[in-house]
């Protein structure tokens, strides 16, 4: 079994260090999976339910430990860290909240002589691949609602952030779950589409890059298994005329700048109405500069390192090809002091004089960076928001609510926002158009991602 390190972003030090599972421990976990789907099954829902809720208990008595080493692993301040972790939470009790309306049969009108209805069955073994950004939070968007529609789970998470897969599985563990329900593996690239290759395997739940999605999708390719495909964004933000622009400042920064920028829903750039743009810029700038960059175990910072050095320096790439093609950078850099090339410490940087011919308003930048844009009509911010490879969610701050939904409905994406950004209520379905993938996690829509419907025909004949 070879072995494989997690980088601390914090001190570029070894965190933690594993071994990857070897082949035979691989198969063995497929077919424990197996095995153990159809009692699981077959439970009550109310069952399933119970052994969910005590994952939570095991969260909630290890919260202040888990976030020290989410912080550890991908650099989100410790002040924040926590915080996830009441996202986890959230999503799961809702999840398990509505799954007895979500999943019930569905009883068609009577008929004479006939009984007729449609039943939601789990689709079998998921596996549920998930990034370092929100170790928990994007996992947990699958593992539960899979669990509690009845499907077994192997979960196979970044090298980058091993610990919250084995924090998973002590949870379930904990819960008493019934061996082989749930299953941490840590896999690597190859063993990884071995596993999706696997006739076994029913569905797949992959968040992360593009690349890393067409490379799932060419794992399983010909084998007609359902995918679920949260992918990349660049989602942006639209402030009219009419906006608070005190309050939509405020909302944009945070999601702009939150976890380092590092968010696959964050707001990566803005379009501001001519009347406001002077207002917007100016306080956008005061609020970042009042940022703390440094350590993310330290209680003063407020802006973590990013998770790796090549991603600080891919995103200073593209803000200097920005600079070169005429854009104006408004941070200083030399205000904060560990900010520095070859390192995942970076100083917050707002663009203005940004156009649709640079990276930076067009390419996913997955870091502390926001460029805006003046524009002088809804029309035009359409246009721009619309001009992307992306989907996953915009953004529009306006007091005229009919007005700002009209401009939602032509907006090409899975979530579209009023006066509020970056976040993920449980209720509402999670997914994206474009490139930001496919597929749906959250809400009862969710359910019906990792459930097959069943028709029964019956009449009744007389004796």
């Amino acid at each position: 079994m070879s072995e494989f390190s997690s980088i601390s972003p914090v001190n570029g030090e070894v965190y933690v260090s594993r071994k990857y599972a070897d082949e035979q421990s691989v198969q063995a976990a497929v077919q424990r999976a197996v095995q153990a789907q159809p009692s699981w099954r077959d439970m009550p829902l109310e069952a399933r339910q119970k052994y969910c809720r005590r994952m939570l208990d095991y969260f909630a008595q290890n919260k202040e430990a888990i976030a020290e080493e989410i912080s550890w692993q991908m650099g989100r301040p410790i002040r924040y860290a926590a915080g996830e972790l009441s996202g986890l939470a959230e999503r799961a009790e809702y999840m398990m909240e509505i799954a007895s309306e979500s999943l019930k049969e569905i009883r068609l009108p009577p008929k004479p002589g006939f009984e007729r209805f449609i039943r939601r069955e789990p689709l079998g073994l998921v596996v549920v691949l998930a990034p370092w950004n929100y170790p928990f939070l994007t996992a947990v968007n699958a593992i539960v609602p899979a669990l509690l529609a009845g499907n077994v789970v192997m979960l196979k998470h970044s090298v980058q952030t091993p610990l919250c897969a084995e924090r998973f599985q002590a949870a379930f563990d904990a819960a008493g779950l019934p061996a082989g329900v749930f299953q941490a593996l840590h896999l690597d690239h190859q063993q990884t589409a071995g596993l999706l290759k696997s006739p076994l395997v029913n569905h797949v739940a992959f968040t992360g890059s593009v690349a890393g999605g067409r490379m799932v999708e060419e794992a399983v390719a010909g084998q007609f298994k359902t995918l679920g495909l949260e992918l990349g964004g660049k989602d942006p933000a639209y402030v009219r005329a009419d906006a608070d622009v005190p309050q939509a400042i405020e909302t944009i920064v945070d999601g702009a700048f939150f976890n380092s920028g590092q968010s696959c829903c964050g707001i990566e750039r803005a379009y501001v109405h001519a009347e406001v743009y002077e207002t917007f810029v100016a306080g956008a700038v005061d609020l970042v500069k009042q940022y703390v960059l440094g350590p993310s175990n330290d209680a003063a910072t407020t802006l973590g390192p990013m998770v790796k050095p090549e991603a600080a320096d891919f995103v200073r790439e593209q803000i200097a090809e920005a600079v070169a093609a005429g854009a104006k950078t408004l941070i200083e850099e030399s205000a904060f002091a560990l900010s520095r090339s070859g390192t995942p410490y970076m100083a917050p940087q707002i663009l203005v004089d940004v156009n649709h011919s640079m990276r930076i308003m067009t390419e996913e930048s997955f870091g502390p960076v926001l460029g805006i844009q003046k524009v002088d009509h809804d029309e035009d911010a359409i246009q721009m928001m619309n001009d992307s490879e992306f989907g996953l969610t915009a953004a529009v701050f306006t007091r005229d609510i009919h007005a700002g939904t009209q401009i939602a409905g032509q907006l090409e994406a899975g979530t579209v926002f009023l006066n509020r950004c970056d976040y993920l209520d449980p209720a509402l379905a999670w997914t994206g158009v474009k490139n930001s993938g496919k597929g749906c996690t959250l809400s009862g829509i969710g359910f019906e991602q990792l459930t097959r419907p069943k028709s029964f025909h019956i009449k009744h004949v007389q004796s």
